[in-house]
C-alpha cells in the first residue's frame, strides 16, 4: 500500500537535527569553559531539549504524512482540546498513515479500510489503550486492558450475556425506560410552549437510564441514575483522545476520576445486592443478574462434580467467582462503551428521520404491522426479527454518522505495518472507521442518507467496510444489543410520539465530544400521537 511522504526527507532531517544538537552541545561546553552565566546554561539546556524533542519526533515520523516539525513538547495540544471534524478529515485524506505528537505521546492514524483492519487484526503488535487517563478511571485491573489468552477467556464468560435469549430478558426493562422518557419529552416541549429545544442532553440521560436498567436493573434508585447521567459528562471529557497527561486538581481528568469512582462504588453495591437476590432464586432482569447467575451455577457444579464432572450437567461456560469490585469494573466498561456511542446514535437517529418524513412513515407502518395493529403491544425478539426497514434505518444511521470515529490502541512492540514504515513501540495507534463507512466503492453516494441501500442495495455485502463496532479480537461485544436497542427505541417512539426537527445552519455540522453530535445539539419538539 502506498504511503504518503512529506516534503521533508527523513534521513536528511535526522542528520540536520543531529548536527544542530552537536553544535549546541559544543557551544555549551565552550561557554561553560569560558565562565558563562547560569541563564546561558539554562537556555542552552532548554534549547538542547527542544532539539532532542524535534529529533525524536522526526525519527518516529519517518516517511508517513504529518507535520514536518513539532511544536516543542506540547505539539498540537491546543487544537486537540477543541477538535474539529474537518481537521480529522484532513488527517484521513493526507495518507493511509499519518501522525501527530502531543506531549510525550506519538500517535499514528490509520485511515484506509485495509490499514484500519490491519491494526484491528494485529493482537500480536497492538492492544486497546483507550487513552492515558483510562487506566486511572476504569482501574488498571479492568478486563478491557487484558491481552491475549487472558482476554479471550474473560470474554468467553461475558458472551452469554448478549445471546438472543438473554437480550429478550432485558427488553421489558428497556421499554419501561422508553415510556417514562417519552412522557418527559412531551412535558419538556409543553413547558417550552411547543418550541423546539436542544435535545442532545436529554438523549444522553435517556440512553444512560436505558444502559443502567439493562446492566444493573432496579438496584440503582432513579435519583442515582440521574446523577450518573449528569456527571458522566466529566468521564467523557476525561477520556477524550487528547488530554493533559497528569491528573491535577480541578482539571477535566480530575473531575472524571471523581465521577468514575462514584459510579464504581454504586455498581459495587449493586453487585452485592444482585448476589443476594440471585442466591435466593430471584428472576434475571439485567446483565448483572445473568452474569452472577452463571457464577452461581458454575460454583454449584464445581462443588457437586468438580471440574471433570458429569458432562451432561456441565454449564455451557464454566466461569470463576468474581468479586463485587471486579463485577463493578466490568459493568462500568459496558456503560463506558455504550453511553457516548448510543447517545450519539440516538441523537442523529431522531434528527435524521424527522427530516425525512417518508422514512419515519415507513418505520411507523412496519412497527404497527408487527404489533398486529396494537401499538402498545410489548416487543419480543420474534417481532424484532420482522423489523426489516427499522433495522435498515438504524444501520444507515450508524454508517452515515458513525458514533466512534477512531479506536485507540497502543503498540506493544515495533510494528512493521508496511514495507516502508514501522510503528515505534509505545506509540498510540488509531484505526479510523469513518473513511471506510463513507467509501463510495462500498456505499455509492456515501453522503446521502439512504436506508434502502441495506434492503435493495448490496450494503450488507460490504462487511469489510462495516467497522462501526470494530473488528478482530476486541470487536464490540455488545454490538447486537446496541443495534436492537436503537431499533426498539425508535420503533416504540414511532408508535407513541410525533416529533419535529428545527433545522439550523449547524444541524448537519459535526461536533466532536468523544463521539459526534449535531453542532446545534438537535433542536426538537415532541407531542403524543393521537
Amino acid at each position: 500500500m502506498e504511503v504518503n511522504a512529506t516534503s521533508v526527507s527523513f534521513p536528511s532531517s535526522i542528520v540536520t537535527a543531529a548536527v544542530m544538537a552537536t553544535d549546541v552541545m559544543s557551544g555549551l561546553v565552550s561557554q561553560i569553559v569560558a565562565g558563562a552565566n547560569i541563564w546561558t546554561v539554562v537556555w542552552t539546556i532548554f534549547l538542547s531539549a527542544v532539539i532532542y524533542d524535534q529529533y525524536r519526533y522526526i525519527s518516529q515520523k519517518g516517511s508517513i504524512a504529518g507535520p514536518p516539525f513539532k511544536l516543542p513538547f506540547m505539539g498540537p495540544f491546543l487544537q486537540s482540546v477543541d477538535p474539529q471534524f474537518h481537521e480529522y478529515q484532513a488527517k484521513w485524506n493526507s495518507g493511509s498513515l499519518s501522525c501527530v505528537s502531543v506531549f510525550h505521546k506519538f500517535v499514528v492514524i490509520a485511515s484506509t479500510r485495509d490499514m484500519a483492519r490491519k491494526i484491528f487484526n494485529a493482537p500480536a503488535f497492538v492492544k486497546p489503550c483507550v487513552v492515558d487517563a483510562a487506566h486511572k478511571l476504569l482501574r488498571p485491573a479492568n478486563w478491557v486492558f487484558l491481552d491475549g489468552r487472558a482476554h479471550v477467556d474473560y470474554r468467553k464468560g461475558l458472551n452469554g450475556l448478549f445471546t438472543r435469549q438473554a437480550l429478550e430478558l432485558y427488553l421489558p426493562g428497556q421499554e419501561e425506560v422508553y415510556e417514562k422518557y417519552f412522557e418527559a419529552f412531551v412535558g419538556i416541549t409543553k413547558r417550552n410552549g411547543g418550541k423546539a429545544v436542544p435535545f442532545m442532553p436529554n438523549f444522553r440521560e435517556l440512553m444512560c437510564a436505558v444502559s443502567c436498567r439493562t446492566f444493573v436493573g432496579n438496584y440503582l434508585p432513579e435519583e442515582t441514575v440521574k446523577k450518573i447521567a449528569n456527571d458522566y459528562y466529566h468521564i467523557t471529557a476525561a477520556l477524550e483522545l487528547v488530554n493533559f497527561p497528569v491528573i491535577l486538581p480541578f482539571t477535566r481528568t480530575w473531575y472524571g476520576k471523581k465521577c468514575a469512582d462514584m459510579v464504581l462504588e454504586e455498581f459495587t453495591e449493586c453487585a452485592a445486592k444482585s448476589k443476594i437476590r440471585m442466591r435466593a432464586g430471584g428472576k434475571i432482569e439485567c446483565i448483572m443478574d445473568a452474569w452472577i447467575k452463571n457464577m452461581i451455577v458454575s460454583e454449584e457444579y464445581r462443588k457437586k462434580h468438580g471440574i471433570e464432572g458429569l458432562q451432561e450437567e456441565k454449564p455451557d461456560i464454566l466461569i470463576r467467582w468474581f468479586s463485587d469490585i471486579e463485577i463493578s469494573m466490568t459493568i462500568f466498561t459496558f456503560l463506558f462503551a455504550s453511553q457516548d456511542a448510543s447517545s450519539s446514535a440516538c441523537t442523529w437517529l431522531f434528527q435524521l428521520i424527522a427530516d425525512r418524513p417518508g422514512v419515519l412513515d415507513k418505520v411507523r407502518e412496519e412497527n404497527l404491522n408487527i404489533r398486529g395493529g396494537d401499538r402498545n403491544k410489548p416487543l419480543t425478539m420474534d417481532m424484532m426479527d420482522k423489523m426489516i426497514y427499522t433495522r435498515a434505518v438504524v444501520k444507515e444511521t450508524l454508517r452515515y454518522r458513525p458514533p466512534v470515529l477512531m479506536v485507540p490502541y497502543v503498540a506493544k512492540k515495533d510494528f512493521p505495518v508496511t514495507e516502508h514504515y514501522t510503528i515505534p513501540k509505545g506509540s498510540m495507534v488509531v484505526p479510523a472507521t469513518y473513511p471506510s463507512l463513507h467509501d463510495p466503492e462500498a456505499y455509492p453516494n456515501p453522503e446521502t442518507y439512504d436506508p434502502d441501500r441495506w434492503i435493495t442495495g448490496d450494503a450488507e455485502q460490504q462487511s469489510k467496510n462495516w467497522l462501526v463496532f470494530g473488528t478482530g479480537p476486541h470487536y464490540c461485544i455488545g454490538q447486537t444489543y446496541a443495534t436492537l436497542n436503537l431499533m426498539a427505541l425508535v420503533g416504540n417512539a414511532s408508535m407513541k410520539l410525533k416529533w419535529k426537527h428545527h433545522i439550523t445552519p449547524r444541524s448537519e455540522e459535526i461536533k466532536i465530544f468523544a463521539t459526534i453530535f449535531p453542532k446545534d445539539n438537535c433542536l426538537l419538539s415532541f407531542e403524543e400521537r393521537d
